[in-house]
């Protein structure tokens, strides 16, 4: 979602990081990330869990080039519909796209790709649920709500070797 109007989640520890999209933070609550933020200002880190740990250190190397795959644990919590968009963008391999309508299809709701649109803006955990990934029905950034938006959509697309018309 929108970052800056970010609902309160409830979490027991955090930390942030610096990485090439700007700054990281990672939220969880009983060892499960439940949050995931890309950009703004640095949060000063609170609590342990070895959940972030292993998240800072998946994300360090999928930033270097050197992991394809984030494999830790998270904790989703929204509607089913919500959900299910977030099950089905977890699909998509490293370096592969899909459309809104792929997803629509893909839940079985081939109509609802205005509904998909909006439950893939409010992914909490991005990158985790590569919501970069979702591309408009030619392929085009349509948006993307986290960090500074398209520019950082394209850099991810970029990095996972995509390239992506404009």
């Amino acid at each position: 979602g929108n970052y800056s109007l970010m609902k309160k989640i409830d979490f027991d520890a955090n930390l942030s990081f610096n990485s090439p999209i700007g700054s990281i933070g990672l939220y969880s609550k009983d060892n499960r990330v439940v949050q995931l933020t890309i950009g703004g200002d640095s949060v000063a880190s609170r609590g342990r869990a070895k959940v972030l740990d292993d998240a800072h250190r998946q994300l360090s190397k999928f930033f270097a080039g050197k992991a394809k795959e984030l494999t830790f644990d998270v904790a989703l919590s929204g509607t089913d519909f919500q959900e299910a968009v977030w099950n089905a963008i977890a699909q998509i391999d490293y370096g592969q796209s899909v459309s809104y309508a792929d997803i629509a299809r893909s839940i079985g709701n081939p109509k609802a790709v205005r509904a998909v649109g909006a439950a893939v803006g409010a992914n909490p955990v991005p990158l985790r649920i590569a919501c970069h990934r979702v591309l408009g029905s030619n392929g085009s950034i349509t948006g993307y709500s986290a960090g500074e938006g398209v520019a950082t959509k394209r850099w991810l697309l970029q990095h996972e070797g995509l390239l992506v018309a404009d």
